[in-house]
This record gives structure tokens, C-alpha cells and sequence, in this order.
């Protein structure tokens, strides 16, 4: 058996890129709470014991705070967070090698499967959907939503093909009730039609029925929420929707960068808010739409290359595109969208090795890529191991960011370091002095320990 084929092989492939995740993200394990961990988990009474939560429901996302719940009642450090999000993360790798390996793009090649799992399993980029105990909302919605494209899949070969797509759409149900993003399932059930073979789209609506009817169901209960409609409401008002859409695209150009240089990678970053037309911004748009351009006239010549590109920009849409957001991008939604980059990369080297004819160059290059990016995950993991490495990381590349100023101050406050907290006040008033929280923190100092931050 050729090295090649031990890699493709069911069980040596899964089982090496669950190592994998293990040993890149175990430094990750002891880290601690952090943001917005404080506001949803930790002094959030509602998820601290099963009766707390049911009475919070009906409510969003109920398996998302289901989950903080048993986590919590199990033991409420930060420790079984971070193990039950690494976990996830290795299922996560294991499933999108499955799922690749039954859509066999790149048949050239038995490694390119593994080598996509393995770049998404250990880029850094990831971190805060896996590290940060609260991006937990995008991991874990996303081990329901691959799941259930597996099902859907797998259920071409099956001897009962409707009852795996009724599971599957019943995972795409679970996926909703963790993170609503997931709507975009449905529609990366087309591009997984469109490069498999020809049918009729009586055939599909036969085999995706359920599914739309999962999505068309969640969409009623979405509209029909208050709640929702609070934040749709919120949502609107945080700035006009032609604003949103000039400063979402260059958000998108900002997150593929995270991707090529992940030395940048920011908790809090930095990110114009763009209110009206400027050459830039016309760069940015016309960028994106030859992007997506590329991916649906080049589907004929270089269907997975189209493929990676569409499930790229399909699965930013939800959170970069109409609706406006306090924050106009983070690392974590990259989560599923990066699977579409890391296919492109993937066949990009498996086209430059390919044409080396040296198996041992294919392994030295893999091997050296896949050594990069853990030992990068490594590294970024670090950030994490404290409120006060995480915020000087965000301020020393998030500088004039008054939330970011405010943010160190407090945790230097927590710490004892009253001058230093002084200082961050101070640097965030003068970004901006109606930032009002960081000056009520200003005026807390002298009781350093007596107060809560204001976020």
C-alpha cells in the first residue's frame, strides 16, 4: 500500500486528522473565558442549569445554549469549553474529509481530500471559532450542517435513500436551532447536484423537499419571533443597507486576507465602515463580482475550482452581504466558507505537483504545509491563555479602536495595574471622547475590583 493510499484509507485518514487536531489545538485547552464568554456564559444565569434554560425558551439559538448548559453543570471552568469545542473541531475535519472523499473532486489525486480536511482542520483562522469559547455558535452549527450534507450524500447509494435525507433534514433543522447562518444549506445542495450527475430538477425537489421545507419553516418562525424581529430591527439601524453592502465588500477582500496571511488574525479588528461610493469601494465590488464571475463561467473547464469558489462566497452571504452588524467582520466566519478556499488551494497544489511526477515533492510539500499551519495554530492559541494577552494582541493591531482601548483597561484594572488601565482609558477617549463606557471605567479606577466593566 503506497502512502497515498494509506491517507484515503476509511480509518488511518480520520483517525490521523483527529491527532492532528489534538495535538495542534491542546494548547488551546488551557485558555480562559473571554468577551462576550462573560455576557452569554458566565453571567448569564440562564444557561447555568437545565431548569434556567427551559424556562428561557422558546428563544434563539436553543441548542447553542443547551450546549453552554451541559457544559457548565458538568463543571463551570473554562477547561470542558475548550475540550468540547476542540472536539467538535476534529468531527468537523473528519467530516469534511468524508464528504470530499464521496464528491472525489481532483480523481487524480487520493491525498486532496485529506489535504483540504487538514488545512481546515489546523489553519489558524479557525481559532476563533474553536478557542474562543463563544465562536462555539459557528462550530458547532457547522457539525450539524456537515453532517447533513454527508447524509444527503451518502443517500445516493443507500438502500433506503429517504430516510437519510429525512435525517439529513432533520440536521439541518438542528443546525438552524445553533446558528441561523445555516440557512445557506439548501443552496450548497445545489452546487453538490450541480457537480454531481445530471438531474432533472424534479429529481432534485424530490430529494430536497424536506430540506426547503425545514428552511421555509424556520424563515416563518424567524419572522414571526420577536425577538428576531428586535435584532432585524437593531440590525437595520445600525447603518444604511447600500453602506452595508460597499463595507461588506471589502470586509469579504479583508477575510479572504485572513486566509493567505493569518499573522493578522485580530479578535476585534479594525474595519472601515464605508458610507458612499469612493474608487476603492468600486474596486472592491468589481473584485468580488469577477470572483463570482470566474466561478460560474469557468464551470464547464474547471467545475471544482468553480465549485470552491461558489461555496466561498455562498456561505459568507448571511453574515456579509444585507443586514448590517455592530462588527462588520470576524475570523469565525470563515469557518465554513474557508472549506471552498482551502478546495481551490488544494487543487491549485495538486495541479503544480502533478505535473513534478514526484510523490515524495507531493508529501514534502503537504507535510510542510500541514507542519505550518498547526505550528501557526500553536502560536495563535497563546493569545487565548489570558484576558490580558488577549486584548494587547487586539490593541497592538486594533490601535484606534476605542472598544479594543477600553477592553485592555479593564482587564489591566483586574490585574492591579492601575496605571497602565489609566492610560487605555485615556488612549480611548481620545479616539473617541463620547466613548462613555471607557469613561465610566476611568472613573471606577480608584475601586479597582468593585465594579463590573462596562462593555
Amino acid at each position: 500500500m503506497s502512502r497515498a493510499d494509506l491517507l484515503h484509507d476509511a480509518p488511518s485518514a480520520p483517525a490521523l486528522l483527529a491527532l492532528l487536531v489534538l495535538l495542534a489545538w491542546f494548547g488551546s485547552l488551557t485558555a480562559t473565558f473571554q468577551f462576550d464568554d462573560f455576557n452569554v456564559i458566565v453571567n448569564n444565569p440562564h444557561v447555568h442549569s437545565l431548569a434556567a434554560w427551559l424556562d428561557s425558551m422558546p428563544g434563539i439559538r436553543p441548542l447553542l445554549k443547551l450546549s453552554y448548559t451541559l457544559n457548565w453543570i458538568a463543571g463551570p471552568g473554562p477547561f470542558g469549553f475548550h475540550l468540547f469545542n476542540v472536539l467538535v473541531h476534529a468531527a468537523n475535519a473528519v467530516l469534511a474529509f468524508y464528504l470530499l472523499r464521496m464528491l472525489r473532486p481532483g480523481r487524480g489525486s487520493d491525498i486532496l481530500p485529506f489535504l483540504v480536511a487538514a488545512m481546515f482542520a489546523l489553519h489558524p483562522v479557525q481559532t476563533e471559532a474553536v478557542t474562543y469559547v463563544s465562536g462555539r455558535s459557528m462550530s458547532m452549527m457547522a457539525l450539524f450542517y456537515l453532517c447533513s450534507l454527508v447524509l444527503y450524500v451518502r443517500a445516493e447509494s443507500a438502500a433506503a435513500p429517504w430516510r437519510w435525507r429525512a435525517a439529513s433534514a432533520a440536521l439541518f433543522a438542528a443546525a438552524l436551532m445553533v446558528r441561523e447562518t445555516a440557512v445557506t444549506l439548501p443552496f450548497a445542495l445545489l452546487l453538490l447536484e450541480a457537480v454531481g450527475a445530471k438531474s432533472s430538477p424534479a429529481q432534485i425537489l424530490r430529494r430536497q423537499g424536506l430540506h426547503w421545507l425545514v428552511l421555509l419553516a424556520a424563515l416563518a418562525v424567524m419572522a414571526a419571533s420577536p425577538t428576531y424581529r428586535h435584532l432585524a430591527d437593531v440590525s437595520l439601524a445600525t447603518r444604511p443597507v447600500t453602506a452595508n453592502l460597499l463595507t461588506q465588500a471589502n470586509a469579504i477582500g479583508w477575510l479572504a486576507g485572513q486566509l493567505a496571511m493569518p499573522w493578522r488574525l485580530n479578535a476585534d479588528p479594525q474595519l472601515p465602515v464605508i458610507m458612499a461610493w469612493s474608487g476603492a469601494a468600486a474596486l472592491d465590488c468589481l473584485a468580488i463580482a469577477i470572483v463570482a464571475a470566474l466561478g460560474v463561467v469557468g464551470w464547464r473547464r474547471a467545475r471544482w475550482l468553480s465549485f470552491g469558489i461558489l461555496w466561498f462566497l455562498l456561505h459568507l452571504l448571511p453574515t456579509n452581504s444585507l443586514l448590517p452588524r455592530l462588527d462588520v467582520a470576524n475570523d469565525r466566519q470563515l469557518y465554513v466558507a474557508s472549506l471552498g478556499a482551502f478546495l481551490v488551494a488544494g487543487i491549485a497544489i495538486q495541479w503544480l505537483l502533478l505535473r513534478l511526477d514526484r510523490q515524495w515533492v507531493t508529501f514534502a510539500v503537504a507535510g510542510s504545509l500541514i507542519l505550518a499551519l498547526g505550528a501557526m495554530t500553536v502560536t495563535r492559541n497563546q493569545v487565548y491563555a489570558s484576558q490580558v494577552a488577549f486584548w494587547e494582541d487586539a490593541a497592538a493591531k486594533s490601535p484606534d479602536k476605542p472598544r479594543v482601548q477600553n477592553n485592555l483597561g479593564w482587564v489591566y484594572q483586574q490585574e492591579g495595574r492601575h496605571a497602565e488601565a489609566r492610560h487605555a482609558y485615556l488612549r480611548a477617549l481620545e479616539i473617541d471622547p463620547d466613548y462613555w463606557r471607557a469613561r465610566i471605567n476611568l472613573s471606577t479606577l480608584p475601586e479597582a475590583g468593585s465594579v463590573e466593566q462596562v462593555r
